[in-house]
């Protein structure tokens, strides 16, 4: 079993039909202890804080149970399947919500839930899938989108650990993965080269004509998804940009659209002594109104940063992070200045064996200007009179065993 979640998801992609064919059975179990704080600060400096401590998973890898199989079909050609279901070994359920909210989350195999058809010109995969977007956000993370060291980027486009619900730049349900989608992704004999493209279906009712669709919002535009990933990884290298047009909203009698354009872009190089990544993100939200221009339209845009480290130590391995956030609503500039955060992160992981490994991780945010990111899985700011976001501060201690 590989050590990420990256290493399983790659494992299929990398997959040729000349393997030999095989079902298997692996996950993981990561339990812990986390501890939260958050601050609210009003202007003449009076604090008011909320805390918790709690019993958690998945602060290294999501703990989780795989089922998958891979088929020679002969020919050059193979058939793969891939169930990945979210185990919550805390409380000791199955399924439900994970790396992101909504119904379509809400069965035993919400991780991932996919077959493909595998070939010599590449995959075709259909189901539950991540999206192209995510995996620059997770692999350029020293922290892997996981605990309380998850990518600051990560986490304002409405993403936290253990599907913790967090205020951020747009709440997108399709960030972390996408249902319905079909993808194409190139095969592993390009010479390094990689890459994904992904189309999900909104699977509404289209009606003919236009004036029997229903009125009421989100029923006629809304969830559909398209995206690209492409990049290059050979020896100490790795580069890859993204992609990506999520339909989040709609209304069909007022002939409004919002879509989210996102654009990432990242890197990592390992010196062997140390590794480094560094990541750019940037996201516009759209709104178009057929046949009408609004007075005012804005289209807020957030831009953010991350770059970070891992510097093996003996059979351990430090790693740490710096992020940092700034929104434009595209309005008026207010006295504050536009919202921004910023996030440092260290941690420590101490491998016991190739399969188990104990880790502890401490990080913060700093917020500005009234913006309000949380630590994930933290109790939400008091926000009441003029009491502002500050900062968000969290800890985790836990256990993670690979089988």
């Amino acid at each position: 079993m590989k050590k990420s979640l990256v290493s399983l998801a790659a494992l299929a992609v990398a997959s040729t039909a000349s393997a030999q064919s095989y079902v298997m059975l692996s996950g993981v179990v990561d339990v812990g202890v986390s501890s939260y704080q958050n601050t609210s600060e009003t202007p003449l400096g009076v604090t008011a804080k909320t805390s918790k401590t709690a019993v958690t998973q998945g602060a290294w890898g999501a703990s989780r149970l795989v089922f998958k199989g891979q088929e020679d079909l002969g020919g050059g050609l193979g058939a793969a399947f891939f169930l990945d279901a979210a185990i919550f070994p805390d409380d000791g359920t199955v399924g439900g919500n994970t790396n992101n909210t909504g119904p379509a989350n809400a069965g035993y195999f919400n991780r991932r839930s996919t077959v493909s058809l595998l070939s010599p010109w590449g995959e075709i995969r259909l189901g539950r899938d991540y999206t192209p977007e995510f995996w620059n956000d997770n692999i350029f993370d020293p922290f892997l989108t996981s605990g309380v060291g998850t990518n600051l980027i990560s986490t304002a486009n409405g993403y936290s650990n253990n599907g913790a619900a967090v205020n951020g730049f747009q709440a997108n349900n399709m960030y972390v993965r996408a249902s319905n989608s079909v993808g194409y992704f190139l095969p592993a004999v390009l010479g390094g080269f990689y890459g994904q493209v992904m189309y999900a279906f909104n699977e509404q009712v289209k009606y003919d004509p236009g004036t029997l669709t229903p009125n009421a919002p989100n029923n006629s535009r809304a969830g559909g998804y398209v995206g690209g990933r492409f990049g290059y990884a050979k020896d100490k290298i790795d580069i890859a940009a993204s992609y990506s047009r999520a339909t989040l909203a709609d209304n069909y009698y007022a002939g409004r659209t919002t879509k989210l354009d996102t654009f990432n872009m990242g890197a990592s190089y390992d010196f062997d002594v140390v590794k480094i990544m560094g990541e750019y993100s940037r996201a516009e939200l759209k709104t178009t109104i057929t046949g009408v221009v609004p007075l005012v339209n804005p289209s807020p845009t957030g831009t953010g940063f991350l770059v970070g480290f891992t510097l093996p130590i003996g059979p351990g391995l430090i790693r740490g992070s710096y992020a940092q956030l700034k929104i434009d609503p595209d309005r008026p500039a207010l006295l504050t200045g536009n919202p921004k955060a910023e996030k440092f992160a260290l941690g420590y992981v101490y491998n016991l064996s190739k399969r188990t490994a104990l880790y502890t991780t401490y990080a913060q945010i700093n917020n500005k200007n009234g913006y309000d990111l949380g630590i994930g899985n933290s109790p939400a700011y008091v926000t009441s009179g003029t009491f502002q976001a500050k900062t968000s501060r969290g800890f985790d201690l836990g256990m993670r065993h690979f089988f």
